[in-house]
């Protein structure tokens, strides 16, 4: 098993760390998102609130390059939001391969559901409208790929299951765990950092 932990600057208290323009510049020279999920992205960022928790068209591409680079068949993923992410993977996987993804907002996984019937790939994603503890509970392993996005508070939690249910050469990637840099501080500002920063320690142990 491997874990990648990665930091992108979506959520709603994230600073960037990439000039605009150099990520701009960056999608500019990069393989493009497909119709479906450039059509998905700018409703999510029309009609969502805090929208820049969509996963963009860059992290999209380098979630493909992981998903393939372990010839990922199961993927698991914990936070759905509007669905973009899970259709990246669901655009790389074979076809009888399968994502589940698990959420508890019925309304962002409402415009997920009505994005993912428009692709060829849609049929790959299994979405579980409950709270991901109790999803990761009952469902069964192993994964190839597992994908944490979900609310920080829960992190710790999420990725002791994930230890579970990874295949044995699988990889678990987790998002935000720079938190903007909040991080670094020795006295985490809230609670949410303090748990990342226990997860980091964790993960490092």
């Amino acid at each position: 098993m491997a874990l990648l932990i990665i930091a992108s600057e979506k959520g709603a208290r994230m600073k960037p760390f990439v000039m605009p323009e150099i990520e701009a510049y960056a999608e500019a020279h990069s393989a493009s998102e497909s119709e479906v999920r450039r059509r998905l992205r700018e409703e999510t960022n029309l009609t969502m609130e805090c929208p820049q928790m969509v996963v963009g068209p860059l992290e999209g591409a380098f979630l493909q390059i992981m998903a393939l680079s372990v010839g990922a068949r199961r993927v698991l993923e914990i936070g759905t939001f509007t669905g973009y992410s899970a259709l990246c993977f669901a655009e790389s996987l074979p076809d009888d391969g399968q994502v589940i993804t698990c959420d508890i907002d019925s309304d962002s996984t409402a415009l997920a559901m009505r994005y993912w019937r428009q692709s060829p790939h849609g049929a790959k994603i299994h979405l579980r409208l409950a709270p991901a503890l109790e999803t990761l509970q009952a469902i069964s392993g192993p994964f190839d790929l597992i994908f944490i996005d979900a609310d920080k508070v829960n992190y710790v939690n999420y990725y002791h299951r994930a230890l579970d249910l990874i295949a044995e050469r699988g990889v678990i990637l987790i998002d935000n765990v720079l938190w903007g840099g909040e991080v670094l501080k020795s006295l985490p500002p809230d609670s949410n950092t303090a748990i990342i920063q226990e997860l980091n320690r964790m993960v490092r142990a």
